[in-house]
């Protein structure tokens, strides 16, 4: 495995891959891993040759009053998950090589960025589709691995690929959870035992709610209240910033449920906004 800390070292490397007819994987992370980005790439390196990780905590997807300077960090640890799970090559730029000067071109994904938490948090995907952007550009024609907690950001991505036509395949990962079925974040460290316990109750609602589905309600509205009355009764959550019901290929609100429907939420425990999401097939 091979560190870089900058954009022309890497694409030195990747050429010299490509010339030699090997595929690439490029899975993009902020760094402070755990299993869930391990289970990405393990996934890229089934898939290719060659697997460049990325590790950029990107200061557009923050706003000011928003945790940068406290998100977790710790590269030591990161490059040996790196290496366990299969990373060939590690970019770890600073900031100053991702954005040499100030940044003046940014990316917008208009439609798939409005709600959700694209409402919550105004500037975060601009931050996100600019830095996927630019590390689409140093990946180069590749597979991206992006995991499904993050649903709303893997449909932008999705579709800013598709509109900008980077020659890249966006691949979707399954979810990694904790024990109690809590979705693996970075952010799970600010978590009190007791919190994190509580957290379970985000999962446990959306399972809840693909069995109402399943069982035959079809009314988002009543699915999404049994969501919130499932959630109210874990005194350390909070009330959600949202729980949406969309259509999972557009994100677009559901009245009522049919097709391939998504489940999506956000909710405050203790210090951390943590978010999840559960996928449902249905007939038309």
């Amino acid at each position: 495995m091979q560190l870089t800390r900058t954009i022309a070292e890497t694409w030195d490397l990747l050429d010299a891959a490509r010339a030699q007819g090997q595929r690439v994987g490029l899975v993009p992370t902020m760094g402070f891993l755990h299993a869930g980005h391990a289970s990405l790439i393990e996934a890229a390196a089934a898939d290719n040759d060659v697997i460049l990780t990325t590790i950029f905590v990107n200061p557009l997807q923050f706003a000011a009053d928003e945790d940068l300077s406290d998100y977790p960090r710790d590269l030591d640890r990161d490059l040996e998950i790196c290496r366990a799970a299969g990373a060939t090559i590690v970019l770890a730029p600073s900031v100053d090589e991702m954005y040499p000067q100030p940044i003046v071109t940014t990316v917008s994904v208009d439609e798939l960025s409005q709600g959700m938490e694209g409402a919550q948090r105004p500037t975060h995907f601009d931050g996100v589709s600019t830095v996927v952007a630019k590390l689409f550009n140093i990946g180069g024609r590749c597979r991206a691995y992006f995991g499904e907690k993050d649903f709303q950001q893997l449909a932008l991505v999705r579709r800013m690929a598709s509109d900008l036509s980077f020659p890249v395949e966006i691949v979707g990962c399954p979810i990694v959870r904790e024990d109690n079925g809590l979705a693996m974040s970075s952010r799970n460290t600010y978590l009190s035992p007791d919190q994190r316990s509580a957290a379970g109750v985000l999962n446990r609602s959306l399972r809840s709610a693909v069995a109402l589905a399943e069982a035959g309600e079809r009314d988002a509205h009543v699915v999404r209240q049994h969501v919130l009355d499932m959630i109210a009764a874990e005194p350390l959550v909070s009330v959600p910033d949202y729980v949406a019901i969309v259509d999972a290929a557009t994100l677009e609100p559901l009245e009522t449920l049919r097709g391939d429907v998504r489940i999506i939420l956000a909710a405050q425990v203790g210090r951390p906004r943590l978010l999840d999401n559960i996928g449902v097939s249905l007939a038309p």
